[in-house]
């Protein structure tokens, strides 16, 4: 996410309910964490709603200056919160007009992360709805992305994060963070092979399932040493990537995935497995990218 000396910020985009904090909370105390400042960020949109039909709608000269009016005090309470938590963080606010998606993709481009929250809409409500940014921002976005759930969940003492690994470039991304929040916060990481059997099983199964135990091992290996306060447990486990990783991290302090970061359409661009994990996780997801898009 960071490196030596590097500055970008922790970018969280803003949500507008007071009652909905918990992203904005993470990203304070993961900047505060990695002592890297804060910049939270409200995009206005363009309102188009809560008018029937025959009311007479405002001019747009009075519905951009209400608009403008309710962002403004947003980011104040924003500022507010965030210096009640972590005095000392250094934090700026952006109001900016526009699609959040393409604002927080903006945003991406010279950021160590950008954190969203998620309120857990239906499946097709969170990848098709408006009312969230999530898939398409994980989809282009620059940097790690960081969906928090609203309400907060409860983790597992000892603390860990867990991490699934493919043997693909952007698995091997997800597995350098996954160690670096774990070494961060002194938790265990849980590394996952998932090995998914077609549904014509082979005779010999012993074959690939070694193969996938020598790609787990190989990819962990050097960052093993690294990073050798992390208590790591890697494992092969039978079965569907969503259902094992998501319940794998029922009680983690997140879920580590990588995420393909090429060309196409969103949803292949961002895999199956992410926009899963995403709409059933109730841990933090991590979304890494294997390159820039």
């Amino acid at each position: 996410m960071s490196r030596p000396g590097d500055r970008r910020p922790i970018v969280v985009g803003v949500d507008p309910d007071p009652t909905h904090r918990m992203a904005l909370a993470w990203a304070a105390d993961e900047a505060a964490r990695r002592r890297l400042p804060l910049r939270a960020v409200h995009a206005e949109g363009v309102p188009t709603r809560g008018y029937r039909g025959r009311e007479i709608r405002p001019s747009w000269e009075e519905w951009n200056a209400a608009l403008h009016k309710a962002g403004q005090q947003v980011v104040e309470e924003v500022a507010e919160f965030v210096a009640a938590k972590h005095p000392q963080l250094q934090v700026d606010t952006v109001l900016t007009e526009g699609d959040p998606v393409w604002v927080l993709r903006e945003q991406s481009r010279d950021a160590a992360a950008v954190v969203l929250g998620s309120r857990h809409l239906s499946r097709a409500q969170e990848i098709f709805g408006s009312a969230s940014v999530a898939v398409p921002v994980m989809a282009r976005a620059h940097c790690p992305v960081v969906v928090v759930p609203e309400p907060e969940h409860i983790t597992q003492d000892p603390a860990y994060f867990v991490v699934g690994v493919d043997g693909s470039d952007h698995s091997a991304a997800a597995v350098d963070m996954a160690f670096e929040e774990a070494a961060l916060r002194g938790a265990e990481l849980r590394a996952l092979f998932v090995w998914e059997a077609g549904p014509f099983r082979v005779f010999d199964e012993h074959g690939p399932q070694q193969e996938s135990r020598r790609l787990l091992s190989e990819i962990v290996a050097g960052r093993r040493a690294r990073y050798p306060e992390v208590d790591l447990r890697h494992e092969l486990v039978v079965g569907h990537p969503v259902q094992v990783l998501t319940e794998a991290s029922a009680h983690a302090l997140g879920l580590v995935v990588g995420t393909r970061g090429r060309g196409g359409f969103t949803g292949m661009l961002l895999g199956s497995v992410s926009q899963g994990v995403l709409h059933h996780a109730r841990c933090p997801v991590i979304a890494v990218p294997s390159a820039p898009v």
